[in-house]
């Protein structure tokens, strides 16, 4: 579940929803499942409690579940594939069973560039 810090809401929807059925569409349903494994199992195994979508994959997809992202889905636009898989990672954040939160922080005095998402309700 993805909490609106502001609101207090739950999300239902990624954002530019239209553009990522689209894309979505263009996958195998058995990659798009492979791929929210893999996000899970990412989130999972960096402490399941802050992942920042942008530093989750690596920045080569070459024989990983995200591989069909730029191959298939965005049609080999690196701009494209790199939203979609922001996309990815909300729709993931969003449908797990945990509260989490999302926004976009800074390191280093240097802003992030994808979003960051947060479990609600661990203390550190």
């Amino acid at each position: 579940m993805l909490i609106d810090v502001d609101t207090g809401r739950a999300k239902d929807q990624v954002p530019f929803q239209r553009e990522f059925d689209l894309l979505r569409g263009r996958l195998a349903a058995s990659d798009f499942d492979a791929m929210v494994a893999r996000v899970n199992e990412l989130i999972d195994a960096s402490g399941g409690e802050v992942a920042t979508a942008g530093w989750l994959p690596g920045s080569d997809w070459t024989g990983t579940p995200f591989e069909p992202i730029y191959t298939v889905a965005a049609r080999q636009d690196y701009v494209r594939s790199a939203m979609f898989f922001g996309q990815l990672v909300w729709y993931v954040v969003m449908h797990r069973p945990e509260p989490w939160a999302s926004g976009r922080y800074q390191v280093d005095g240097r802003d992030i560039s994808s979003r960051t998402y947060f479990r609600l309700g661990v203390r550190g």
